[in-house]
Protein backbone atom coordinates (compact mmCIF):
# COMPACT_ATOMS: atom_id res chain seq x y z
CA UNK A 1 0.00 0.00 0.00
CA UNK A 2 2.94 2.14 0.96
CA UNK A 3 4.36 1.53 -2.25
CA UNK A 4 1.53 2.32 -4.58
CA UNK A 5 1.43 6.04 -2.65
CA UNK A 6 5.14 6.29 -3.37
CA UNK A 7 4.48 5.28 -6.96
CA UNK A 8 1.20 7.56 -7.37
CA UNK A 9 2.68 10.70 -5.82
CA UNK A 10 5.84 10.37 -7.95
CA UNK A 11 3.64 9.91 -10.99
CA UNK A 12 1.50 12.86 -9.70
CA UNK A 13 4.63 15.34 -9.42
CA UNK A 14 5.78 14.07 -12.85
CA UNK A 15 2.62 15.16 -14.34
CA UNK A 16 2.57 18.64 -12.32
CA UNK A 17 6.05 19.39 -13.61
CA UNK A 18 5.26 18.92 -16.92
CA UNK A 19 2.10 21.04 -16.89
CA UNK A 20 4.21 24.05 -15.59
CA UNK A 21 6.93 23.74 -17.61
CA UNK A 22 4.89 23.17 -21.08
CA UNK A 23 3.75 26.89 -21.13
CA UNK A 24 2.72 29.34 -23.54
CA UNK A 25 1.55 33.13 -23.18
CA UNK A 26 1.89 36.80 -25.20
CA UNK A 27 6.01 37.73 -24.60
CA UNK A 28 6.45 39.35 -21.19
CA UNK A 29 7.71 43.17 -21.44
CA UNK A 30 10.99 41.69 -19.95
CA UNK A 31 11.02 39.29 -22.78
CA UNK A 32 10.46 41.45 -25.29
CA UNK A 33 13.30 44.18 -23.98
CA UNK A 34 15.97 41.03 -24.38
CA UNK A 35 14.50 40.80 -28.10
CA UNK A 36 13.99 44.33 -29.04
CA UNK A 37 16.88 45.07 -31.84
CA UNK A 38 17.60 41.48 -32.09
CA UNK A 39 15.37 38.92 -33.59
CA UNK A 40 13.03 41.43 -33.20
CA UNK A 41 14.19 43.93 -35.65
CA UNK A 42 13.34 48.18 -36.38
CA UNK A 43 11.97 46.73 -39.67
CA UNK A 44 10.16 43.95 -38.36
CA UNK A 45 6.09 43.27 -39.88
CA UNK A 46 4.83 40.44 -36.93
CA UNK A 47 2.88 42.46 -34.51
CA UNK A 48 4.06 41.54 -30.87
CA UNK A 49 0.84 39.92 -29.95
CA UNK A 50 0.97 37.48 -33.11
CA UNK A 51 3.68 35.58 -31.13
CA UNK A 52 3.83 33.49 -28.56
CA UNK A 53 6.40 32.94 -25.24
CA UNK A 54 6.72 29.33 -24.49
CA UNK A 55 8.62 27.79 -21.68
CA UNK A 56 9.50 23.95 -22.55
CA UNK A 57 11.35 21.08 -20.30
CA UNK A 58 14.05 19.20 -22.68
CA UNK A 59 16.40 16.35 -22.20
CA UNK A 60 19.52 17.57 -22.33
CA UNK A 61 22.50 16.20 -24.14
CA UNK A 62 23.65 14.40 -20.80
CA UNK A 63 19.45 13.52 -19.88
CA UNK A 64 18.78 15.54 -17.34
CA UNK A 65 15.48 17.61 -17.68
CA UNK A 66 16.19 21.57 -18.14
CA UNK A 67 13.97 24.30 -19.24
CA UNK A 68 14.44 25.92 -22.31
CA UNK A 69 12.51 29.51 -23.71
CA UNK A 70 11.63 29.70 -27.46
CA UNK A 71 9.48 32.54 -29.17
CA UNK A 72 6.53 31.46 -32.27
CA UNK A 73 3.97 32.46 -33.91
CA UNK A 74 0.82 31.97 -32.01
CA UNK A 75 -0.67 29.63 -35.21
CA UNK A 76 1.87 27.04 -33.98
CA UNK A 77 2.17 27.40 -30.09
CA UNK A 78 0.17 24.56 -29.18
CA UNK A 79 1.43 22.67 -31.37
CA UNK A 80 4.69 22.95 -30.06
CA UNK A 81 3.74 22.59 -26.24
CA UNK A 82 2.21 19.36 -27.54
CA UNK A 83 5.55 17.87 -29.70
CA UNK A 84 7.91 19.12 -27.00
CA UNK A 85 5.67 17.49 -24.13
CA UNK A 86 6.02 14.11 -26.20
CA UNK A 87 9.72 14.69 -26.86
CA UNK A 88 10.43 15.12 -23.14
CA UNK A 89 8.36 12.18 -21.96
CA UNK A 90 10.53 9.80 -24.48
CA UNK A 91 14.00 11.49 -23.24
CA UNK A 92 14.58 12.86 -26.10
CA UNK A 93 18.42 14.64 -26.53
CA UNK A 94 17.91 17.96 -27.16
CA UNK A 95 21.48 19.93 -26.44
CA UNK A 96 19.91 23.68 -25.59
CA UNK A 97 17.10 25.40 -25.75
CA UNK A 98 17.60 29.29 -26.00
CA UNK A 99 16.13 32.41 -27.42
CA UNK A 100 18.40 33.41 -30.24
CA UNK A 101 18.76 37.01 -28.74
CA UNK A 102 21.52 35.16 -26.35
CA UNK A 103 23.97 34.63 -29.71
CA UNK A 104 22.66 38.89 -31.10
CA UNK A 105 20.55 36.59 -33.08
CA UNK A 106 22.96 35.65 -35.30
CA UNK A 107 21.95 32.28 -36.38
CA UNK A 108 25.11 31.15 -37.68
CA UNK A 109 26.46 31.35 -34.12
CA UNK A 110 22.98 29.90 -32.64
CA UNK A 111 23.66 27.24 -35.33
CA UNK A 112 26.99 26.50 -33.97
CA UNK A 113 26.21 26.33 -30.55
CA UNK A 114 23.31 23.61 -31.54
CA UNK A 115 20.89 25.79 -29.93
CA UNK A 116 17.10 24.57 -31.20
CA UNK A 117 15.27 27.81 -32.16
CA UNK A 118 12.10 29.52 -33.64
CA UNK A 119 11.63 32.62 -34.21
CA UNK A 120 14.26 35.26 -35.66
CA UNK A 121 13.05 38.45 -38.24
CA UNK A 122 15.09 37.86 -41.00
CA UNK A 123 15.07 37.08 -45.27
CA UNK A 124 15.50 33.62 -46.74
CA UNK A 125 19.49 33.51 -47.29
CA UNK A 126 20.09 35.15 -50.71
CA UNK A 127 16.91 36.75 -50.91
CA UNK A 128 14.68 39.17 -49.97
CA UNK A 129 11.91 37.15 -49.00
CA UNK A 130 11.03 36.29 -45.08
CA UNK A 131 11.86 33.35 -43.92
CA UNK A 132 9.49 31.19 -42.00
CA UNK A 133 11.43 31.72 -39.03
CA UNK A 134 10.99 35.54 -39.88
CA UNK A 135 7.13 35.21 -39.22
CA UNK A 136 8.04 32.40 -36.29
CA UNK A 137 6.47 29.33 -37.93
CA UNK A 138 9.41 27.35 -38.55
CA UNK A 139 11.58 25.50 -36.04
CA UNK A 140 15.42 24.34 -35.95
CA UNK A 141 16.22 21.22 -33.86
CA UNK A 142 19.76 20.75 -32.82
CA UNK A 143 20.81 22.51 -36.13
CA UNK A 144 24.75 21.67 -35.81
CA UNK A 145 24.15 18.02 -36.37
CA UNK A 146 21.39 18.86 -38.97
CA UNK A 147 22.51 21.06 -40.96
CA UNK A 148 20.91 23.11 -44.04
CA UNK A 149 22.91 21.83 -47.31
CA UNK A 150 22.27 23.70 -50.78
CA UNK A 151 23.91 25.34 -53.69
CA UNK A 152 24.75 28.49 -54.76
CA UNK A 153 26.64 29.72 -57.67
CA UNK A 154 27.61 25.63 -58.46
CA UNK A 155 29.36 25.16 -55.11
CA UNK A 156 27.61 23.31 -52.32
CA UNK A 157 27.31 24.81 -48.97
CA UNK A 158 26.41 24.22 -45.35
CA UNK A 159 25.26 25.90 -42.91
CA UNK A 160 26.30 26.25 -40.28
CA UNK A 161 29.83 25.50 -41.48
CA UNK A 162 30.81 23.42 -38.81
CA UNK A 163 28.23 20.83 -39.34
CA UNK A 164 29.75 20.03 -42.83
CA UNK A 165 31.06 16.67 -41.45
CA UNK A 166 27.66 15.56 -40.61
CA UNK A 167 25.97 16.75 -44.18
CA UNK A 168 26.78 13.89 -45.98
CA UNK A 169 25.62 9.92 -46.37
CA UNK A 170 23.39 10.61 -43.66
CA UNK A 171 21.03 7.80 -45.23
CA UNK A 172 23.40 4.95 -43.92
CA UNK A 173 25.47 6.55 -41.14
CA UNK A 174 25.20 5.88 -37.39
CA UNK A 175 27.38 8.17 -35.75
CA UNK A 176 25.61 11.65 -35.95
CA UNK A 177 24.98 12.52 -32.40
CA UNK A 178 21.01 14.18 -32.90
CA UNK A 179 20.07 12.53 -35.98
CA UNK A 180 17.10 13.20 -37.64
CA UNK A 181 15.67 11.22 -40.74
CA UNK A 182 12.15 9.85 -40.97
CA UNK A 183 12.48 6.77 -38.59
CA UNK A 184 13.14 9.78 -35.85
CA UNK A 185 10.63 10.73 -33.10
CA UNK A 186 11.13 14.39 -33.76
CA UNK A 187 10.46 14.12 -37.44
CA UNK A 188 7.30 11.45 -36.70
CA UNK A 189 6.10 14.45 -34.61
CA UNK A 190 6.38 16.99 -35.82
CA UNK A 191 4.83 15.49 -39.31
CA UNK A 192 1.93 14.23 -37.43
CA UNK A 193 1.25 17.73 -36.42
CA UNK A 194 1.47 18.99 -40.10
CA UNK A 195 4.81 20.48 -40.04
CA UNK A 196 7.09 19.80 -43.11
CA UNK A 197 10.64 18.48 -42.75
CA UNK A 198 13.03 20.22 -44.78
CA UNK A 199 15.13 16.89 -44.92
CA UNK A 200 12.75 15.88 -47.76
CA UNK A 201 13.16 18.76 -50.28
CA UNK A 202 14.57 18.00 -53.06
CA UNK A 203 16.72 20.23 -54.44
CA UNK A 204 18.08 21.53 -50.88
CA UNK A 205 18.22 19.89 -47.44
CA UNK A 206 17.58 21.26 -44.63
CA UNK A 207 18.38 18.65 -42.13
CA UNK A 208 17.07 20.77 -38.35
CA UNK A 209 14.12 22.31 -39.74
CA UNK A 210 10.09 21.89 -39.69
CA UNK A 211 8.00 24.50 -40.86
CA UNK A 212 4.15 25.07 -41.20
Amino acid sequence: MCLLLVLFVGTLCRAQQCDTCFTSSPIPDSVFFRMKGKSYKADCTVPRDELRYLRLSYCDGKGKTQTGEMVCNKAIAEDLVRIFRELWKAGYRIERMRLIDEYDADDQRSMEANNTSCFNFRMISGTKKISKHGRGVAVDINPLYNPYVYTRGGVQKVEPKDGKKWAYNRKTRKDIPYKIDESDLCYKLFTQHGFRWGGSWTTRKDYQHFEK
